[in-house]
């Protein structure tokens, strides 16, 4: 029995998996929909020390309560840090890592640390790395407004009423997991993995991970290897509250082994 351990992106909690994780079920498949601390229903657990270690320890805490022997870790967003955290300390029992519209994270690197050094020049970024900036109290990042949702959150395909629970459920996020480095062992690098990609608004297909490891550089090589799985999906940001069952869909043939391989690393 398949078991998936979800993981939201930032303000969010493990109840924005709510139809994912019924469909998963449903499959007969086992879903562990994860609220970090400082986030969702756990946010009164969140304080000025909270940081990335904090939320990794979070999911080994789960992987090592979970009855399966192997789980998959999927993150979205900002849920793909923590996730390749806990797999460093936990490989023997992750049996694969989706990132769902996530980018890559790098070792010793924050998010905000990959963000000025990766992200384009533009609003996004400037907002991203703001954050710090506009903390209440000095920790707490306030969560996004219905209109910010609309505007930063590419929430495409989301309904109404999607975007109003969003925004009204949406915890602010502890600033210190966004400031402190995620680490994770080489041992992440025998792992199998998966990339969905968002194309509905999105900055990233399929097609430009090919034109990525197409440069050479030794950081993209790795997406050409046999155990990096690839997956487009007609969405925006939010595809657990837009598409759930199409990202079911998706999440059961990724554990599956499905998805497009890139090819032998050049």
């Amino acid at each position: 029995m398949t078991a998936f351990v979800l993981v939201s992106g930032g303000h969010t909690g493990g109840w924005v998996w709510r139809d994912v994780a019924a469909g998963l079920r449903e499959s007969g498949a086992v879903a562990y929909p994860v609220t970090l601390t400082g986030m969702g229903d756990r946010r009164h657990l969140g304080g000025p020390d909270t940081d990335m270690g904090t939320h990794v320890e979070d999911l080994v805490q789960i992987v090592d309560h979970a009855d399966e022997p192997e789980v998959v870790l999927v993150g979205h967003c900002y849920g793909g840090y923590p996730v390749l955290g806990a797999a460093s300390r936990r490989p023997e029992r992750v049996g694969r890592i989706v990132f769902v519209d996530a980018p890559l994270p790098r070792d010793g690197l924050s998010v905000l640390q990959q963000v000025r050094e990766q992200m384009p020049d533009g609003p996004v970024r400037d907002r991203m790395l703001g954050q710090p900036a506009r903390a209440e109290d000095g920790w707490r990042v306030p969560a996004p407004t219905e209109e910010e949702w609309r505007e930063w959150g590419n929430p495409a395909g989301v309904p109404e009423d999607g975007i109003a629970r969003l925004a009204r459920l949406a915890a602010p996020q502890p600033v210190g997991t966004l400031t402190t480095p995620v680490r994770f062992s080489d041992v992440v690098d025998e792992l199998p993995m998966t990339g969905v990609f968002c194309t509905d608004g999105g900055t990233m297909d399929i097609a430009g991970v090919e034109a990525l490891v197409a440069t050479g550089s030794l950081l993209f090589r790795q997406l050409a290897e046999p155990r990096w799985g690839f997956f487009e999906l007609a969405a925006g940001h939010w595809p657990m509250l837009s598409t759930p069952g199409e990202l079911v869909e998706i999440l059961l043939r990724a554990a599956a082994g499905e998805g497009r391989r890139l090819g032998a690393r050049a």
